[in-house]
């Protein structure tokens, strides 16, 4: 069987890395897969550079095929000749390669992915299936008559109707889509994988950065791994760090990996008394980002709050937990809130209510206080993250379709 992988990020995006290349490896392994074509999505002034896979995949098995966006003119333009062009380049590829399954990453990717089907009836599978359009609506990035929600919004109404699998990632949103008519057989839910073992604990590394930016042995570090706005906290997040800084004392140092503008990031961070030396700001590679988690005690996921949010998976969240940190997450977040409030792992809070934010902060210090807290918290990572859980997905949805293209 001949497969499309399509990622609508760029094959250096961090959400390529974390959670496109986990799948892949699962995918070049399988007998039925005969060969692979990963398609990337390239933006921004780099996206004509010359790209090449990692020695961790199979050459012989994987062929990189890069879609390149128009530069110079408007992000709305570029999406929109985005969703007319890279169809057309797609159709090309299924007929090149002789494509017998899509796998679009996301619900933009599965979007593609039912416009090629328009035109080839090629079956295709969507990972990762989130009620995008409404993420982007409720979030305030999209306005209800932005043509991106109302394109956006159709299409997935279509990936319902079309699509020969589904793998959302919260269980929440499995029983709204069985709700809405899906058949349940064509619905797996699979949670953004991590490699736990990639991200597991390490003292070494601990003291190494720990040394490296002069951040003593015993003060207490928290960590934010992300962007500012959008989907995500801004003010408020700065917010939380201050009145964490104040629970946890004058000792307390911070950590921000995010690709926002670092000026900007600490200006707001000194906006709420924060000195130069509490904090360490950067845009980490991904690779690097284990490194900094282990020199961490705790971490913040300030997301915000919406109703289709309880039907999102947050990587990064994942990834704390790997780490064995306790997360500091908006309620109603995905399967994940639910998961802290029965299994532990961190505390919720809720801006809305304000109580529960000093409430979350003594949750946090009383869990730093356990001696195998890491230990418990990892084993939640291995229990609800595990790349395991893409591979029973490949099992119900991807091999049945390889009966039928042997």
């Amino acid at each position: 069987m001949n497969l499309l992988f399509l990622s609508y990020w760029g094959l250096e995006d961090p959400l390529t890395v974390s959670t496109v290349f986990p799948h892949l490896r699962l995918l070049q392994q399988l007998p039925e897969v005969k060969h692979i074509v990963l398609v990337t999505i390239e933006r921004g002034p780099g996206a004509n550079r010359e790209l090449h896979l990692g020695s961790e995949f199979a050459t012989n098995k994987i062929t990189l095929a890069p879609l390149r966006s128009r530069q110079n003119q408007p992000l709305l333009l570029n999406k929109i000749d985005d969703f007319v062009r890279f169809p057309n380049e797609l159709v090309n590829l299924v007929q090149r390669h002789t494509i017998e399954v899509i796998i679009g990453r996301g619900a933009p990717a599965g979007a593609l992915a039912y416009l090629v089907w328009k035109k080839t009836q090629t079956p295709f599978l969507v990972e990762s299936f989130e009620p995008h359009a409404d993420y982007m609506l409720e979030s305030g990035v999209w306005k209800a008559y932005d043509p991106r929600y109302l394109f956006q919004r159709y299409w997935e109404k279509k990936q319902k109707q079309l699509a020969v699998g589904l793998m959302p990632v919260a269980e929440n949103y499995r029983r709204k889509l069985i709700q809405e008519g899906v058949a349940a057989r064509n619905i797996v839910t699979v949670p953004c994988s991590v490699n736990v073992a990639d991200f597991s604990y390490d003292s070494s590394r601990r003291q190494q950065v720990r040394t490296r930016l002069g951040i003593a042995a015993d003060a207490p570090v928290g960590i934010y791994v992300g962007k500012f706005g959008d989907i995500y906290y801004d003010a408020e997040a700065f917010d939380l760090f201050r009145d964490a800084a104040a629970h946890f004392g004058p000792n307390f140092r911070l950590i921000v990996l995010t690709p926002n503008p670092e000026p900007e990031v600490r200006a707001k961070l000194a906006k709420v008394g924060f000195s130069t030396e509490q904090v360490f700001v950067t845009k980490s590679p991904h690779a690097e980002v284990p490194d900094y988690l282990s020199a961490s005690d705790f971490a913040f996921a300030t997301i915000k709050p919406a109703e289709c949010r309880r039907f999102c998976s947050p990587i990064k969240v994942g990834e704390y937990w790997a780490a064995g940190l306790p997360v500091l997450l908006t309620e109603g977040v995905g399967d994940d809130s639910d998961i802290i409030k029965q299994e532990g792992g961190g505390a919720i809070f809720n801006l809305d209510q304000p109580a529960t934010v000093p409430a979350a902060l003594q949750r946090i210090a009383f869990l730093l206080q356990k001696p195998d807290y890491r230990k418990k918290i990892r084993e939640l990572a291995v229990r609800h993250r595990a790349v395991t859980r893409a591979a029973e997905a490949y099992e119900q949805l991807l091999l049945p379709l390889a009966m039928q293209h042997p």
